[in-house]
């Protein structure tokens, strides 16, 4: 089978073709908006939506042309049911849904956080379901006990701020811009990691949730203290943020695996892209199998979504009402 991925969730239009035949991403385009809302220091949803309307077909056309395939050859179209934002998600629902219905080809929603979770299993070598995984976005962060495909049993998750989301918050404070992510790792390269003692929120707990709203309002109060504060300063700052980040999620992670018995854990979303944190989880889970997934699969993107919708799209019956959950927790999302 062949099938088209679209991915629009936010502020990403993705658009990939997965072939099941060769077991590989045969063509893919990516187009970032984060620039369009870096001057509002957050994703601005309509906005989004437009620009989605504007790429997405233009977007389609570049995929398809540069696979060699026709639109006729599709076998399918999976695209991003949620969650997500809602008028993106609707921008991306209508064309799928449309143009299955011109091709005469099914079409499935698919889960944004199990695509990202799924699309690991392209990678050589892949891991092997059960496995723990590590969800690490800019609105989520997960720790899931993967049994099998479609059955999902979340052991952790954020009380508050997602990890992404505490990053552009911290990248606001130091006025960094937007996004958050790469700017504090980019200026942590210049900084002293233990130059600051943040605190390493809810690693004292049992449990496996996490919380980073208390870090940033430490990385606040430690900022406000400073009168003129210097780059080296900024610098010193977001490096200890980012190892406080980095240890919490290695504390929370090595407990879960060790809970749960598991061996191989995958980690995904937009903050995975983050060399450092990497580095961290790495180095302290070394006696684990871990398995990431190329650093342009990290953010949102279209070939997660074709993956993903490669394994549910032969039990479809076509529905053309546009079903998207733009709030779809994982747990109910469960087949099994």
């Amino acid at each position: 089978m062949k099938i088209l991925g679209i991915e629009t969730s936010c502020d990403e239009t993705g658009v990939a073709i997965f072939d099941t035949e060769s077991n590989s991403i045969v063509s893919e385009q990516l187009y970032s908006q984060a620039s369009k809302h870096a001057k509002y220091g957050g994703v601005v949803p309509e906005l989004a939506s437009r620009d989605h309307l504007k790429k997405l077909i233009p977007l389609i056309n570049l995929t398809i042309n540069e696979s060699g395939f026709s639109l006729q050859e599709l076998d399918g179209i999976a695209y991003t049911a949620g969650p997500g934002l809602r008028g993106p998600l609707l921008i991306g629902a209508s064309t799928a849904k449309a143009m299955a219905l011109s091709l005469n080809k099914p079409s499935i929603g698919v889960h944004h956080m199990e695509a990202h979770l799924l699309i690991n299993l392209l990678e050589n070598p892949a891991p092997s379901f059960p496995f723990l995984t590590l969800l690490i976005s800019g609105g989520h962060c997960l720790l899931i006990n993967a049994k099998s495909l479609g059955v999902y049993e979340i052991i952790g998750q954020t009380l508050d701020d997602a990890v992404g989301e505490a990053f552009d918050k911290v990248a606001k404070i130091l006025d960094l811009g937007y996004p958050g992510g790469p700017k504090i790792e980019a200026l942590s390269n210049q900084g002293n990691s233990l130059a600051y003692d943040f605190p390493r929120p809810m690693t004292n707990k049992d449990n496996f949730d996490f919380s980073f709203s208390g870090l940033k309002t430490a990385v606040y109060y430690e900022y406000k203290k400073i009168d003129q504060i210097s780059e080296s300063q900024k610098a010193d700052i977001a490096a200890s943020f980012q190892e406080a980040v980095a240890d919490t999620l290695l504390s929370k992670t090595r407990k879960a695996l060790e809970n749960t018995g598991l061996t191989e854990l995958v980690i995904g979303g937009g903050v995975a892209s983050n060399k450092y944190i990497r580095d961290r989880l790495v180095t302290g889970l070394s006696n684990k199998n871990i398995f990431f997934p190329t650093i342009e699969r990290c953010t949102d993107n279209g070939a997660m979504i074709a993956y993903a919708g490669s394994h549910y799209l032969k039990e479809v019956e076509e529905d053309f009402s546009l079903n998207i959950r733009p709030r779809w927790p994982l747990s109910e999302f469960n087949n099994g």
